[in-house]
């Protein structure tokens, strides 16, 4: 049985416990802690050797001129564009509200202004900001280290060799913890229903839709504005050149097992030329993530709602700043949404257990985030394609649905 299957059969069987408990028993949420626990155990150095060897691996002077830094830009836009759809949604909608769910740990002081939180995440000790669990100091570390290791050159190299290795072990401790997650899905659920019973369905079919019309919007307004009045192409071609990865990212739900059918398809039907596609297309697939970036923008405002927390300016802010950095570490990670999730959480002072309410439903939602992630990328890679004049236009014009 599919992991996803397992996961929605934990949200379902905690739905019906729950509600034949009809109270709280307080072993389904030490349980559901747990695994919770889990999760943020992993997050620190998963974050941490990601955005290591990430940038350590795109930071080639050959990469990094004009095409790196107008792709790079290109996707910095249209993911803030991506969160932004999200946020105003999750406001308009407001899935999360009506739950009034109970929390009783301390919020994190927002009495901060702008300026003040630039400064404060930088880390005047990194192994404090470990220990501590304070994920925007830990980014910051991360970048400075990996320019650091690019600049020392050979000697550099061993450390980075190291932290492939570590990140490896990240991918596969992150791959058996996500084994318990049916189990603590629903030992969560059973606390939660047992608590506040059926109001948890419909803010969840809510949930979903406001992370749907956002996709679409992506999809059907800002994607072929960038296409028509950026790239200066039309529109409709590069759907029918782009099918068959559509197809394979909404049944796979993943944009990097897609990758290798993206390639092709840039190739073959869009006519972008191997080196703008290879690099624009790779480069997109680990940190362009338009997709993920709705579904934790809206995720982040259903759990604030359902808590009934007030999120502001400040904290839509630091929204948006870790949505876009920790696109980088999700990269390869199963289960990455949830545990990218409780990064932004965590940066938010949002409750981590709200993971439970969204997880037995992350797999439908993934399934079409995952068709606007690598849409994504081909955009870009059509843009800076345009751009260079590396794209044959007769070649992308004539792209059929029947290729």
């Amino acid at each position: 049985m599919k992991p996803w299957i397992k996961i929605l059969l934990g949200l379902l069987l905690g739905i019906a416990v729950g509600l034949t408990l009809g109270k709280p028993v307080p072993i389904f949420e030490h349980i559901g802690n747990a695994f919770i626990d889990l999760l943020k155990m992993l997050v620190g150095l998963i974050i941490f050797t990601s955005v290591v060897t990430g940038i350590c691996h795109i930071n080639d002077p050959k990469k990094l001129g004009r095409i790196g830094l107008r792709t790079l830009l290109f996707y910095c836009i249209t993911t803030v564009v991506a969160i932004s759809l999200g946020l105003v949604l999750a406001f308009v909608l407001k899935p999360g509200g009506g739950l009034d769910l109970s929390w009783s740990h301390p919020l994190a002081s927002s009495s901060l202004n702008i300026v003040d939180f630039i400064f404060s995440v930088i880390p005047s000790n990194p192994f404090a900001a470990f220990a501590e669990g304070n994920i925007l100091q830990v980014i910051v570390f991360s970048v400075f280290f990996a320019f650091a290791i690019t600049f020392a050159g050979e000697k550099g190299k061993p450390i980075l060799t190291f932290l492939e290795s570590v990140s490896e072990v990240m991918y596969a401790l992150t791959h058996f913890i996500m084994r318990f997650a049916p189990y603590g899905v629903f030992a969560l659920i059973t606390y939660a229903v047992g608590s506040i019973g059926l109001r948890v369905i419909l803010p969840l079919l809510k949930f979903l839709l406001c992370n749907y019309i956002a996709c679409l919007l992506q999809v059907v307004v800002i994607f072929p504005l960038a296409l028509r009045y950026l790239a200066k192409v039309e529109v409709l071609p590069f759907f029918k050149g782009m099918k068959d990865a559509i197809v394979l990212a909404f049944t796979t739900s993943s944009s990097s097992a897609t990758l290798p059918v993206s390639l092709e398809c840039a190739r073959d039907h869009l006519g972008i030329s191997s080196d703008i596609s290879g690099f624009v297309m790779s480069l997109g697939s680990t940190i362009n993530m338009n997709g993920a970036a709705i579904g934790q923008a809206v995720a982040a405002i259903f759990i604030a709602q359902s808590y009934g927390i007030e999120i502001t300016l400040f904290k839509i802010v630091i929204l948006i700043l870790t949505s876009l950095v920790s696109a980088i570490g999700a990269a390869g990670i199963p289960g990455t949404g949830l545990v990218m999730l409780s990064v932004v959480l965590n940066a938010m002072g949002l409750p981590l257990e709200g993971i439970a309410l969204i997880a037995g439903v992350d797999r439908l939602r993934e399934m079409v985030s995952s068709v606007v992630n690598i849409l994504g990328d081909g955009v870009a890679a059509v843009f800076v394609a345009k751009k260079e004049r590396q794209i044959n236009e007769k070649q992308y014009h004539t792209a059929t649905w029947l290729e």
